[in-house]
């Protein structure tokens, strides 16, 4: 079965919500006063270039380690993984928790 042709809204908007994202982890790093090779070296990391791409909004964090990425950054886990999920995954998040703000929206009228 073919792959269906990436919509390229959707692909903007996609990478939009991953770029706004990276700001936030970038953000809540620098607030503990970390460098990226800091956290990865507290995550275990090899390469602290991992970070760069997450808050570049090339890489996500990944969900297995998300508990270790909250831990790192001084956040709950809980709230931690909500955030990420309303940037990743924004109609999971709508469906389990209801209609909520577009993350980038809600920071762009604030």
């Amino acid at each position: 079965m073919p792959r269906p042709a990436v919509d390229p809204v959707r692909a903007a908007a996609t990478q939009r919500l991953r770029r706004a994202a990276g700001r936030w982890l970038k953000a809540a790093r620098e607030a503990r006063g970390l460098t990226q090779a800091e956290l990865a070296a507290i995550l275990g990391l090899r390469y602290y270039t991992f970070v760069s791409q997450v808050e570049s909004g090339v890489g996500r964090v990944p969900i297995e380690s998300q508990g270790d990425w909250a831990a790192a950054l001084g956040l709950d886990a809980a709230d931690f993984a909500g955030t990420l999920l309303r940037y990743y995954e924004p109609e999971l998040h709508r469906l389990l928790f209801g209609e909520t703000p577009d993350p980038v929206e809600s920071k762009a009228s604030a």
